[in-house]
């Protein structure tokens, strides 16, 4: 089966961050363009800023093409649409409104265009949560929005943090912590559980995947003593996926799972909240680390860390983790092909008449 180039829409974040710094640098290898056709929604002043930046540093910059919709991409180069005012200022290191408009502005074109099909999928660069909210937008981040405008009534969205050894997915994302507590339950866990076994069967090809769900509490609750979280709620919804099939164990406490090396044993674990599951990920993986978003229709990943503002501008950023964004969403889309064919034309259930003397298998019946 031959696979078409899956043109890639990115979006270019804050403009203050790192964001243009580690897309370029990732598109500096030319090699990347043999797997993909990029486009960039952003500003043709903004990324020649930072080329210049680059080539101060010795590093030659991609070849930006300039096209006004997408079906004007071309292979080998990286595609850029103006979709932000050339005329805003671009002031690395500092948190604007400018920069924050502009990411949005950037995040909303590109979101419209996968809508209409002209690209197949999303790169996201980093954004600044606080400068990038106005009376239209009040997200907490990219995974609400995506959530709103591509999420699958069947499946939640579910934030997964992944890296070669590791998938931490969270049950409770941008939210307080003091918010946590009252937002479990245990139908919400059994939710994010499908989704998360789901997406490993369907977007990492793993036929049977084995799950492993985190305690809330210290010590998984001591029985109770230190919390009854893990008796009331996570260990029926943990009990009740097991019976539908979904291969999942816990909870375990937390410090001696990741202490322990623990998560070499799964093929995904779900962290309770946030900086449960991302504080011990990031401090193991933050390089290579990937943000990908489960359960929408369609695919998004981003690097796993943020905007950077202490090293914008200064070419010390690492385009590491962006271009592991780029190969594992190049993956996941394959991945999903592959699943979509295997899954295409399922074996019809046979049925075996045992009524007579003589037992006969009619394959006539609807499976």
């Amino acid at each position: 089966m031959e696979e078409k180039l899956i043109k890639i829409g990115i979006s270019q974040g804050d403009t203050n961050g790192v964001g243009y710094e580690v897309i370029l640098k990732s598109f500096a290898d030319p090699r990347i363009f043999e797997l993909c056709i990029p486009i960039l929604y952003g500003s043709s002043k903004i990324a020649s800023f930072y080329s210049k930046l680059l080539e101060e540093a010795e590093i030659t910059p991609p070849e930006i093409h300039i096209i006004q919709d997408a079906g004007k991409a071309i292979q080998g180069k990286l595609n850029l649409i103006r979709c932000v005012d050339d005329s805003a200022p671009t002031e690395p290191g500092r948190e604007t409104e400018a920069g924050g408009k502009a990411a949005r502005q950037s995040l909303k074109a590109v979101v419209t265009d996968l809508k209409k099909g002209v690209v197949n999928a999303l790169v996201t660069a980093p954004i600044n949560k606080h400068n990038i909210q106005n009376e239209k937008f009040h997200f907490p981040g990219h995974t609400e929005y995506l959530e709103k405008n591509f999420g699958d009534r069947n499946y939640p969205s579910l934030m997964i943090l992944l890296n070669e050894d590791m998938r931490v997915a969270l049950v409770t994302g941008h939210i307080p912590l003091s918010e946590v507590k009252p937002k479990l339950t245990t139908a919400g866990i059994m939710e994010k559980l499908k989704t998360f076994n789901q997406s490993l069967r369907e977007d990492f090809g793993i036929l049977r995947p084995r799950i492993a769900v985190l305690a809330l509490n210290p010590h998984a609750g001591d029985n109770g003593f230190l919390g009854d979280e893990e008796i009331n709620i996570i260990k029926p919804a943990i009990d009740e996926a097991d019976k539908t099939g979904i291969s999942v164990f816990g909870p375990y406490a937390a410090d001696g799972f990741f202490g322990a090396q623990s998560f070499q044993l799964f093929d995904g674990i779900l962290a309770m909240y946030h900086d449960q599951g991302l504080a011990p990920f990031k401090a193991l993986a933050m390089e290579d680390g990937v943000n990908f978003t489960a359960g929408l229709s369609i695919i998004r990943t981003s690097p796993a860390h943020g905007t950077a503002y202490n090293i914008a501008g200064k070419n010390k950023a690492s385009e590491s983790s962006f271009r592991h964004a780029l190969y594992t969403l190049i993956d996941i889309y394959r991945n999903r092909i592959r699943f979509q064919v295997a899954t295409a034309n399922p074996l019809r259930k046979q049925y075996v008449d045992r009524s007579g003397d003589q037992e006969k298998l009619d394959l006539t019946g609807d499976g």
